[in-house]
C-alpha cells in the first residue's frame, strides 16, 4: 500500500496566539540577467539569515537559478513581510555589488531586482512538499 501521508506544518506559537506560517518568495534579478552562481546565491542566502530574525523570519530552504531565486520561510503573524522583502533587496543588491564588482557589469543600469517579486502562502500544502519544488527547480 502507497504511504500518502504528508508532513504536517509545525506549530509556532507567542503569548497569544497558535500559527503555522509558511510562505514561498521568488525574486527575480532586473531584466532576468544571468548573475546567479552557487557562491552569489550562498552570499545571498547570509544576508537573507542576517536580516529575518528581526522580522521574526527563519528560512526554511533556498535555492537558484541563474537569473531567480526561490525562498520557503515561516513567519510570525507580527512579521512585515513587504518591509522585510523591500529590506532584503535594498541590503543585498548593495551588498552583492559591493563585493561582486563583475556582477554591476552585467546588470542594467546597475539594478539588481526587478521591482517585482512573488510571495505566495504555501497554501496548505506541508512544507516538505515546497522544500522538494525548490529543490528540484531548474532541473530538467
Amino acid at each position: 500500500m502507497e504511504n500518502t501521508s504528508h508532513k504536517i506544518a509545525v506549530l509556532d506559537n507567542n503569548n497569544h496566539s497558535v500559527f503555522a506560517m509558511y510562505y514561498h518568495l521568488i525574486l527575480v534579478v532586473k531584466y532576468r540577467r544571468k548573475v546567479f552562481d552557487d557562491l552569489l546565491s550562498e552570499y545571498a542566502r547570509d544576508i537573507f539569515e542576517k536580516i529575518a530574525p528581526s522580522y521574526n523570519i527563519s528560512l526554511l530552504e533556498w535555492d537558484h537559478d541563474s537569473d531567480h531565486i526561490h525562498i520557503l520561510f515561516k513567519a510570525h503573524p507580527n512579521s512585515e513581510l513587504s518591509k522585510f522583502i523591500n529590506a532584503y533587496k535594498s541590503a543585498s543588491s548593495r551588498r552583492i555589488k559591493k563585493e561582486f564588482p563583475e556582477v554591476r557589469k552585467r546588470l542594467y543600469k546597475e539594478y539588481f531586482w526587478s521591482q517585482n517579486f512573488c510571495l505566495l502562502t504555501t497554501g496548505g500544502a506541508p512544507p516538505e512538499v515546497i522544500r522538494k519544488y525548490i529543490e528540484t527547480q531548474g532541473e530538467k
